[in-house]
């Protein structure tokens, strides 16, 4: 099973089919992709949609293949004290990522995506952490971010610097009480990550 999310509301891959209540089912091989991400962007009392296929090797593949893929790396990063590193962009609490360039390999993306939106150095990867997906919207077209993220830690010390351009207004650490409150205004994705 995979969760593909909307905004908020996921769509789910699976191979269960279930009795519809506050969800829909529809096939993977004959959805209209954008129509399912109009339904979910609605005010509606729709929680999710799930997308059918007989075989799970092949969900995400075939889903993949719907829309144009955008790929990203990040980084979950713990400072020596135990806090996670956030960043504020589009009023949302988020965490640090971006698209991959040329050569790259994903840790490497991850790693200078990190340092280019904070100003945080010295970064070592600990361990691969789930790979998150969402669909956005740019210039008047859907899109399928696919986040390859990663877990790093740091003795980081100094200043932390907002990188304006993209948008970011703030870069703070965060310890466990101010996770908590800063998952109330982030991002799907990112707190099934935390």
């Amino acid at each position: 099973m995979y969760k593909v999310f909307v905004g908020d509301k996921p769509i789910i891959l699976t191979t269960v089919v279930e009795k519809e209540s506050n969800f829909k089912n529809y096939l993977l091989k004959t959805v209209n992709i954008k129509k399912v991400i109009r339904k979910l962007n609605t005010k509606t009392s729709l929680a999710e949609v799930r997308l059918i296929h007989k075989k799970e090797e092949k969900l995400i593949k075939k889903f993949l293949k719907k829309l144009p893929n955008v790929v990203a790396g990040g980084g979950k990063v713990y400072n020596d004290n135990g806090d996670i590193l956030f960043i504020y962009r589009n009023d949302k609490w988020d965490l640090p990522k971006g698209k991959t360039e040329r050569k790259e390999t994903i840790e490497e993306t991850a790693i200078r995506e990190v340092t280019e939106e904070t100003g945080v150095t010295g970064l070592q990867i600990t361990k691969p952490l789930e790979t998150t997906y969402h669909i956005f919207k740019r210039n008047g077209r859907y899109k399928i971010k696919i986040t390859y993220w990663f877990e790093m830690k740091t003795s980081f010390k100094g200043d932390l610097h907002a990188q304006e351009e993209e948008g970011i207004t703030k870069v703070e650490w965060l310890n466990s009480e101010e996770v908590a409150k800063a998952l109330d205004n982030s991002y799907a994705n990112i707190k099934a990550l935390i």
